[in-house]
C-alpha cells in the first residue's frame, strides 16, 4: 500500500511539532503527514502508577507519543543558547538566541508560565560562581522557564489539538521502519501500523525521532550512506540529595549547570536536568533497557532534589558505535538490579561496599523511586566514567556543601543517547536530497528548547521554498 504526502514528519517530539507549527503559521497549505510510534498525549499514562513497578510496555509511554519525552520530563526550557547542544556552532549564536526568543513566545502562547527562574539575583550568583571557580568548575547560569511535568502535558495537549484542527494528518501507533532512498534522493518512508506495512511517499521527509530513535537512525545512516560522523555519548548517574543541601542553588538559579574536567582523565563532566523537590523516574527503551531520569512537578513536591551527572565519552577510530557501548553499560547495570534501576549511597562507593536495601531507609535521603534496588553500581559502570563522576562530585561539594555526603544517593544507569552527528549545512541540508534530520536525532541538539528551535527554523525554510 502506498500513499502521497507533501511533507512527511517522522516523530512527534518538539522538533517535529515546531516544524509543523511554523509551516502552518507561515500559511503552508500542503498535505503534512506526521508519523508517531506512540500514542496521542491524552492516552499517555504510565501503568506504573497503578502497578507500583514498571510493566515493560512494548513502547514506553514515558518516552514515546506526542511531544516525545517532553510530556513526562520536568519540562524546563533553557532560554540561553549556551545550553542545549551544538546547534549555535552550526547556525550562529545570534541566530540561535533570536530563535529561542521566538519559540519561547510560542510556548507562552500555548499556556507556559510567564515566570522565569534563575534571574534577578546577580550577587548570589556571583558567590556561587566564585566557589565554582575555586573548585575548578564552570558555572553556566541559564534562565529557565519551568513548565512542570503536569503543565507540560497540558501545553502539548493544546498544541496537538491545534495541529490536528489545522489539518495535520497525525498517524499514531505508526512506527517508521525505513526511509526510501533512490539515486541519492529520499522519496518517503515505510511504516508499520495496525493495518500492516505501507509506504508514504513525498518530496520532503523529516526525521525527528529524538534520543528514543537514536539507535534506529544510526542504523539507517549506515545502511543508506547518510553522511554522518561519530558523536559523544553520555554515561552517568542520577544523584538525589535533600532539598536543604541544594536550597541556596535552587532558590538562586533553580537549575545549576556545572561543568568540569576532573583528573586524571579530564573527560567533560556536567550536571543536567536538576529537579528541586522532584522525583526520580524510570524510562524504558527498546529491548527492555531501563534507564533513570527525573521529573519535577509544579505543585507536587518531594523533600529531595535530583539531578544527573553525565560523563561525555568520545571515541576515536576504529570504534564507531558509541550508542551500542552505552547500551551495554545499561544492560549490565540492569542485570545487577534484576531489571530495576540500581541505587547506591555515595559513602558506600567510597568505602568499597554495596548498599543494602535496609540502609536506604535509615538515612535522611529516602529514595523517591519506589522500586529501585540497592546494590553496587560500580560493578557495572566503566572505571573511567565512575572515577570522573566521583572526582566531579567531590568538586561540587566545595560549591554545594553536603552534596557528596555519605548518604547521597546515586542511581544508575543514566544514559543519554544521541545519534551520530548528521553532516549538514546551516540550512539543515543533508547528503541526501529531500531528507532532513532535526532535534536530538540529528546529534546537534540536546533538550526541549533547542529541538524546538531547530524544528521552527526548518518549518520557516520549507514554507519559504513552497
Amino acid at each position: 500500500m502506498s500513499e502521497q504526502a507533501d511533507i512527511i514528519i517522522v516523530g512527534a517530539g518538539p522538533a517535529g511539532i515546531f516544524c509543523a507549527l511554523e509551516l502552518l503559521e507561515s500559511g503552508y497549505a500542503g498535505h503534512i503527514v506526521m508519523v508517531e510510534k506512540g500514542l496521542p498525549i491524552e492516552d499517555r499514562s504510565c501503568p506504573k502508577k497503578k502497578a507500583g513497578s514498571c510493566v515493560g510496555c512494548q513502547s514506553c509511554r514515558i518516552t514515546t507519543g506526542f511531544s516525545g519525552a517532553g510530556a513526562f520530563s520536568d519540562g524546563k526550557l533553557s532560554l540561553s543558547c549556551e545550553v542545549g547542544g551544538d546547534l549555535p556552532k552550526l547556525i550562529g549564536a545570534d541566530r540561535a538566541q533570536q530563535t529561542i526568543d521566538e519559540v519561547d513566545g510560542i510556548y507562552l502562547r500555548f499556556g507556559a508560565d510567564d515566570h522565569v527562574e534563575g534571574v534577578g539575583a546577580a550577587g548570589a550568583v556571583a558567590d556561587i560562581r566564585r566557589r565554582a571557580i575555586a573548585a575548578g568548575l564552570q558555572l553556566v547560569d541559564c534562565p529557565i522557564r519551568h513548565l512542570g511535568t503536569e503543565r507540560a502535558q497540558e501545553i502539548y495537549r493544546s498544541i496537538e489539538r491545534h495541529l490536528i484542527d489545522a489539518g495535520v494528518d497525525m498517524r499514531f501507533s505508526a512506527a517508521c521502519t525505513d526511509v526510501i532512498i533512490e539515486d541519492g534522493m529520499c522519496l518517503g518512508i515505510v511504516c508499520e501500523d495496525r493495518e500492516g506495512s505501507r509506504e508514504v511517499r513525498g518530496p520532503i521527509t523529516i526525521v525527528a525521532t529524538g534520543r528514543r530513535g537514536a539507535d534506529w537512525f544510526d542504523r539507517l545512516c549506515r545502511e543508506h550512506g547518510i553522511g554522518h560522523e561519530p558523536g559523544p555519548v553520555d554515561v552517568g548517574v542520577r544523584v538525589e540529595v535533600r532539598n536543604e543541601v541544594m536550597e541556596n542553588v535552587n532558590n538562586v538559579l533553580y537549575e545549576s549547570k556545572l561543568i568540569g574536567y576532573p583528573k586524571p582523565f579530564k573527560n567533560k563532566v556536567r550536571t543536567f536536568c536538576q529537579n528541586p523537590g522532584g522525583f526520580v523516574s524510570q524510562e524504558n527503551y527498546d529491548g527492555g533497557l531501563a534507564v533513570v531520569n527525573g521529573h519535577s512537578y509544579k505543585d507536587l513536591k518531594s523533600p529531595n532534589t535530583n539531578l544527573a551527572i553525565l560523563c561525555s565519552m568520545n571515541f576515536r577510530e576504529p570504534f564507531d558505535q558509541p550508542i551500542a557501548y552505552a547500551q551495554k553499560v545499561g544492560e549490565l547495570t540492569n542485570m545487577l538490579g534484576a531489571g530495576h534501576i540500581l541505587v547506591q549511597r555515595f559513602g558506600d562507593i567510597l568505602d568499597g561496599k554495596r548498599t543494602w536495601q535496609k540502609e536506604l531507609m535509615q538515612g535522611n535521603v529516602r529514595p523517591t523511586l519506589p522500586d529501585c534496588i540497592a546494590g553496587d553500581i560500580t560493578s557495572a559502570m566503566p572505571y573511567r566514567a565512575m572515577t570522573n563522576i566521583i572526582n566531579f562530585m567531590l568538586a561540587v561539594d566545595k560549591v554545594v556543601p553536603g552534596f557528596a555526603s555519605h548518604e547521597t544517593l546515586l542511581y544508575s544507569p543514566e544514559l543519554k543517547f544521541y545519534s551520530n552527528r548528521v553532516k549538514m549545512d546551516d540550512a539543515f541540508t543533508t547528503s541526501v536530497r529531500g531528507l532532513f534530520v532535526l532535534g536530538d536525532s540529528s546529534g546537534w541538539t540536546r533538550g526541549l528548547m533547542m529541538s524546538s528551535v531547530m524544528g521552527h527554523l526548518m518549518g520557516a525554510r520549507l514554507a519559504a521554498e513552497a
